[in-house]
This record gives structure tokens, sequence and C-alpha cells, in this order.
């Protein structure tokens, strides 16, 4: 049978292609100065011998130290902006004379201006979106050298509610082409039928044809599946106009295609050439998904046909201890993370992600909603985007959906979080009329669903929504989730939950007794009242701001109310910035699964049990305790009826959940010694956990995520860094300060211990552990070799790692 696909779909424009070596863009990140400060640095004669060297991307904001009087706040992460110069000094071959140069940023914090040799190409304000510039007027070739200079201003603050971070922060590329190209961002491709059987493929192309060309031209698209093998193919002729892009549709058919999905993220490749007199004058690839879903109001979510529970999680881009420098290894490790606690679902907080990540996300299955702005016309900071909505929103807009739609991971188009709009305030309905053209422009060039993240509800917020958006999406309020309360708020539209839980932990915190909850602050304008000393959450179920719940509670909602197409909880990892709920010297938030150095909070294995099916269990809080104290020891576990704990070989009984829990607990009188947990299924022993008192710090442990790297200046290990007692437990309140030393071909990308109010520089060689817990980032340099990285701490035996480079 065949079915209607919203467009399915994937790009990737960084392209080398396998089959004939063709390679039209390239990674120009190489090679660049840098200088914090601003100064007249446009034209090529200026002087920046005495520049800092750098390779892109770069974020010059975490490399300064927190500052409690920032312009940018605790919001921003107390971490300065500024004006930063970039320049560039390469050569163009004297053979490239007569083709097309440009360059393509996939993003600059923020309000940057271009230079080619003293000529301006442009200025963009918005620090999340992709922009392309063409050279070719500009360019000298042979040995003569040409200058790129790249002004940043991020210096009027505060202009983001979290920390954006600053400079040329993603990827930068160089593409040349002859004069007849695939334009940026050029194929779209859609597979309007699919079946067991076949799937339709239609890709649409623009081709710039120059006003000279005269000799005939076309496209010949090939697909080919996942192992080379070729799977259909068309050629169609391409007319000639007078300087003007070209349209050119193509359709093919896929013979008994393999579909996408979270489980099984299958993808193929089409690969266009242009040929000219038998000669091919471009060549581009396009990977993409096929795949068909749909929204219902009643039963939500389906993909290819099968019911899926969007399971997804927020996140910023900052990177923990890289800032906001775009990594691909460091965003695969944060996405396998998240994989490996059941989430199937990446909303990007709240602006365009880099490209690396949806491209992750289309290898790896992860359904994405895909968010363009923070804020419309009515502010949130003094000077962020409101300023430049007016005049850059429909060229913002149309680039990310040109650059994006080809994903098969995105699904769903956000135009807007918890804009200011939403309410009507002095009788301004202009919102309405913002949300309709923002609705026109998605649908004027591509056709999956769209939302808006509103955080209320409200009578006005209805009417908004219900009158444009293909989906009802808001955030919180899970006191209005079921279907009886959405239809009768909202009619019959199908319902997705932008934003979720906003529960707020420390890693290896605990507040006892674990049943007595706390909403820090009473409300979001307020001070916390009774608040830990040591600005800490609790990481049991029992700490939540007051917009928002526990994941525990949320999760319940969620599961029983079958209407809902899946959530996005706040958020998968911590992030710089938003240090609710405290105040200075807190710099980075709490609302995490995980901890910003990617170390599991409790919260991760709450999530692993219900979403997963591997059988697990947790058992926590640690095992050192005063004694004669009242502990609350919690499990987690799946694929078992029962759980029996004991102490010190003494059962403290058997508990079951029951009705809608989630976890089982036990409240005990600490004794030190060994504390186990046993699941059982059908009388069945299925895992067994033990948690032991540990002794006194007195070795350290390193453990890198990875053995082998390439050497290619780029690629990370992440080192997890122990602090065990004798026995080679880890000592659950340890806090020694950790030193390390590396030798060979690697350097030091950062050091983190995921503690909010940790505020020595993650770029230090130093770093106190927290809770017994430490992390290193290894980054090779572009040479093979091992890589040895060392740790040292007084008192402690100390401990290194080999690290391969290939």
């Amino acid at each position: 049978m065949k079915r209607l696909l919203l467009p399915a779909l994937l790009f990737f424009y960084h392209i080398v292609t396998a089959q004939t070596g063709f390679v039209r863009t390239r990674p120009f990140n190489d090679s660049w100065k840098f200088f914090l400060g601003d100064a007249p640095a446009a034209e090529p004669s200026f002087r920046d011998d005495s520049w800092r060297k750098l390779k892109l991307p770069h974020d010059w904001s975490i490399e300064l130290p927190f500052d409690s009087t920032s312009p940018t706040g605790t919001g921003g992460g107390a971490l300065r902006g500024g004006i930063g110069w970039y320049r560039k000094t390469f050569t163009i071959p004297a053979t490239e004379k007569g083709r097309r140069i440009a360059i393509l940023f996939d993003g600059v914090y923020r309000n940057s201006e271009v230079w080619i040799n003293g000529h301006s190409l442009g200025k963009r304000p918005n620090g999340y979106i992709s922009f392309e510039y063409d050279l070719t007027s500009y360019v000298k070739y042979g040995t003569t050298p040409n200058v790129i200079a790249v002004r940043v201003d991020n210096s009027q603050q505060p202009n983001s509610r979290w920390y954006s971070g600053s400079g040329i922060y993603r990827n930068v590329w160089l593409t040349i082409t002859d004069k007849t190209y695939i334009t940026c961002w050029g194929t779209y491709i859609t597979t309007p039928q699919v079946s067991e059987k076949k799937a339709t493929v239609n890709l649409q192309l623009t081709v710039q044809v120059p006003a000279e060309k005269k000799q005939a031209l076309a496209a010949a698209t090939t697909i080919y599946n996942n192992f080379g093998k070729e799977m259909a193919t068309i050629t169609t002729g391409v007319p000639a106009m007078q300087d003007t892009p070209v349209t050119v549709n193509q359709q093919l058919v896929v013979a008994n295609p393999s579909l996408w999905s979270v489980d099984n993220p299958y993808l193929y490749r089409a690969v266009t050439r242009l040929i000219s007199n038998g000669k091919i004058v471009d060549e581009y690839t396009t990977p993409f998904g096929i795949r068909y879903f749909s929204f219902d109001a009643d039963k939500g979510f389906f993909l290819n046909g099968k019911p899926v529970k969007i399971t997804g999680v927020c996140n910023h881009h900052d990177l923990g201890c890289l800032g906001t420098a775009v990594n691909t290894r460091a965003l695969e490790r944060q996405l396998q993370i998240l994989k490996g606690m059941g989430i199937n679902g990446i909303r990007t907080s709240h602006n365009p992600p880099a490209p690396e990540l949806l491209t992750l996300c289309d290898k790896m299955g992860f359904i994405v909603m895909d968010e363009a702005f923070d804020m419309w016309k009515r502010e949130k900071n003094k000077y962020d985007y409101h300023l430049d909505f007016d005049a850059w929103y429909k060229k913002d807009l149309t680039d990310q959906l040109l650059r994006d739609r080809n994903h098969p991971a995105v699904f769903i188009w956000s135009v807007g979080n918890e804009i200011q709009e939403q309410w009507k305030a002095n009788n301004d309905t202009s919102g309405a009329a913002i949300l309709r053209e923002l609705q026109q422009i998605v649908k004027s060039m591509d056709n999956r669903p769209t939302v808006t993240a509103n955080n209320d509800p409200n009578a006005y917020n209805v009417l908004l929504q219900a009158n444009a958006t293909d989906l009802i999406g808001y955030n919180y309020n899970h006191d209005k989730w079921s279907a009886a309360a959405v239809q009768k708020a909202w009619g019959r539209k199908p319902f997705i939950i932008t934003e979720s839980v906003s529960a707020l932990q420390t890693r290896g915190h605990y507040d006892m007794p674990s049943d007595s909850m706390r909403r820090w602050p009473q409300r979001w304008d307020l001070p916390v009242e009774n608040a830990n000393a040591d600005l800490t959450c609790s990481a049991y179920e029992n700490c939540s701001a007051p917009w928002g719940a526990t994941h525990m509670e949320i999760l319940k909602e969620f599961l029983k109310n079958d209407n809902i197409s899946g959530m996005y909880i706040w958020t998968g990892f911590d992030y710089i910035g938003e240090p609710t709920p405290y105040p200075w010297p807190a710099r980075s938030s709490y609302f995490g699964i995980v901890d910003l150095a990617g170390f599991p909070k409790d919260a991760y294995y709450l999530y692993q049990s219900v979403l997963t099916s591997k059988p697990m269990l947790h058992l926590f809080p640690h095992w050192n305790w005063k004694p004669g104290q009242t502990v609350d020891l919690w499990a987690y576990y799946n694929n078992a009826d029962e759980i029996e704990l004991f102490i010190n070989g003494q059962s403290q009984g058997v508990k079951r959940k029951t009705g809608d829990d989630l976890h089982v607990m036990w409240r005990v009188t600490y004794e030190p010694g060994i504390v186990k947990a046993v699941s059982r299924k059908n009388g069945k022993v299925i895992m067994t956990k033990e948690i032991k008192t540990a002794g006194a710090p007195a070795k350290i442990v390193l453990t890198p995520d990875r053995n082998i790297i390439k050497a290619n200046g780029d690629d990370l290990s992440f080192v997890t860094v122990k602090v065990v007692d004798k026995n080679g437990t880890v000592v659950p309140d340890a806090g020694n300060l950790v030193t390390f030393n590396i030798k060979g071909g690697g350097v030091i990308a950062g050091v983190d211990n995921g503690l909010q109010t940790d505020l020595s520089s993650f770029k230090a060689n130093t770093k106190n552990a927290f809770n017994g817990l430490a992390l290193a980032v290894v980054q090779s340099k572009s040479k093979a070799g091992d890589i040895m990285l060392s740790a040292t701490a007084a008192g402690l035996q100390g401990a290194t790692t080999i690290i391969h480079a290939r």
C-alpha cells in the first residue's frame, strides 16, 4: 500500500564523492589569526604578525575567567563577550581562474562582517545561522595572497538568556566550482509515495547557469544505497537562462526501500552531476532517508506506520568545557550518552543548530525539532535578536529551511520559543500575523509540521496556534496534557510537549527525607528560600523549578496519555548559564539529566528503566554517611518483578513497583559496609548491584572513552578521572585537586567536573574532583603517535593512560 510521506530528507553540503574523487567543498579552518579587541584590520596591508595563530572553530569567551561583573550576567554564563577579529591569508592556484570561489560560514556569534582583500562582503547579525559569500570578483590568483578578515561583535550585552560563546565557533568551508554550478543548499529531496515495494524520490535541483553558457547542459542523478550499490538513475536536460538560477525537477524510484527509523537510521545518497559536452562540471551529493510519518490527535505519533513515543531532550549548543566551538566527536558523545538512556529526540534549543548535529542525528536515529527563534519582535534581553527580527527573519528562516530540509532526522519546524507575543499585552495582536507569516514561509519551502513552543496556554495563545501551526505544542503545564483538556482548549489537533520537566539536580548530592519536595524558587522571579548553603540541589526526585516538576512526576503523566505524540525534556545536559535556582557564584544550569562533564545523574537511570528493554538495575545513593543516620535507598529497574535489599548480608525486605510507581525505596539506618540489591523475575535472579562504603582517597584511576583517535587535530578522547580508595571504590565526597600533564601528539582541550559553582578555568591543566569525579578532554594534533596523559594529586597515587592517535 502506498502512503503519503511528509518530506523525509537529509542535507550534507561538505561534499567529497567517492565515485569520482570530485571535490567541490573543502575545510577552511586552518591557519587563521585571532585578536581579541577592536582593530582596523579589514585591509590586506594591516600587520597581524603579533596575532595569535589558531585553528577554527573557536570560542574566545570560554577562555576567559568567570566574572561576577560580566554584562552577560550569570544567565549568560558570567563569561564576557567583546569584539574579536579573525584573519586568514591564502592563495588560489592560477588554474582556478574563471571558476567560482565562495566561502561558507556555518555560524559566527554574532554581528559578523566579512571582508575579502579589503572589500566588504556583508554583515550577518544572527549568531546561529549559516551563510555564504561569493568571492569570485575579488580574489587574486597564483602566488598573490588573498586576505579574509572577519570582525565579530558580541559586545552589546546581555543578548542571550544562556551562554552563547563568541567568535567563529562553527566550521568554515571554501567552495570552488565551475561557473555553472548547483547552488548552495541547492537540492531538495522528497519521497511522496512510500511502500515496502518501492519509494518515489523527487529531487528539485537549483542550477546557476552563466549568461554566456551556450553548450547543452544535463543533470544526471544516481541514487546509491549505503553499500554503494546503484539503486536508480536519471538524466535531465537543464535549460539555459540568462544568468538566473534554473529549477530542475527529477523523479526516481527506489525498489524495496530500507526505511529510516530511530532503530535503523538507513541513509541513501543522491549524487547529481552537471554534464556539459561530456564533461562533469559540478557534482553534488545529497544523503537522504526514506520514511513516512503522521501525528494523530488521539493516538500520537506514527513512524513508518508504527506507534513511536517521541522521548526527546532539549539541549543548548555549548559542549561544556569546550565551550561552543563545535566538535563532531563531542556532539557524537552527547548523542551516544542520550541513546544509552533511551532518548530518541532532540530539540535544538532555541536556534538553528550546527550542521554536524543534524548529520549525526540522521546517522544515529533521532527525531529533531529544528527551532528558529527564541524571540520575535518583543525583547527578552536588551540587545537580543528582537533588534534584528524585522530586517532579518525572512532571510534567516529561509536559509535555515534551505540548509536543513533534506535531513531525515528533522520532523518538526519550531518557529518560536516562549515568544513574548503569546500574551496580548496592551491589545497588541501582532503575534498572530507574525506566526501566520512564519508558517507561510515554512510551507512555501517544506511540508513538515510546524509548532511554536509557548509556555502559557492562555486564550490568546490558543488563538495563535489553533489558526496557524500544524501541531499544538506548549511548554510545561502538565495538568493540561490529557486528550480532553487539549481538545477542549485547542480543538482536534495533534499535541506534542515542546518542553517539560525543569528538575534541578546536582550529581551525587542527596537531601533527605527523599519524599520532601523542594520547588525552588517559589516563583521564577523570587530568590530561593531555605536554600542549601553550598548551592546544591538534591539528586533524588524531590527538587524542581516551580513552573515544572520532577522527572518522575512528568513521566507518569506522559506515559498515561496516549494523545501525547512526544515530549522534549528540559534538559539532556547541563549547560553554561541560567543557573536556576541560584545566583552567583553558580554559573551553569542544574536542569540536565547529565552533568556538564557528561557524567549521568541518577535520573538518567530512571529514564533507562522506563525507555529501554535491556535489563538494568540502579541503586543509590552512595554509602558514606554518619553512623546511625537514616538514609533513603532508591532503586530503578526493569525486566524484574521485585527487588530485595541487603545491608551487610541482612535482608531489608522485598519491594515491588505497584500502580504507576517508577521506583522502590527503603528507609534504613546507616551502618558502614556493603549494600546489595537483587532483582528477580519469576524467582530468577536478573541482576545484582552493590554499593560499598569508601575509605580515604588513595589513588587516581583514568579511563578514556576511546584509546584510539584520529590524528587529525580535531578528534577527542574524554578521560574520566576517578578518585578511589585503596580498594578501588570511588570516594563519593572526594574533591582532591588533580594536576594533568600531557606528552606526545595531543593537547588538553578542556577539564571539568560537573559542579555548577566551580569557577576555575575550563582551559587549565588542573581541576578539583567533584564527588569523586573529574574529566580531562584530550585532543589530537595533526600527527600520528602516542599521547600520554598523567594525573597527580597530593597524597594520592597518580595514574597514566596512553591514547593512540592514528
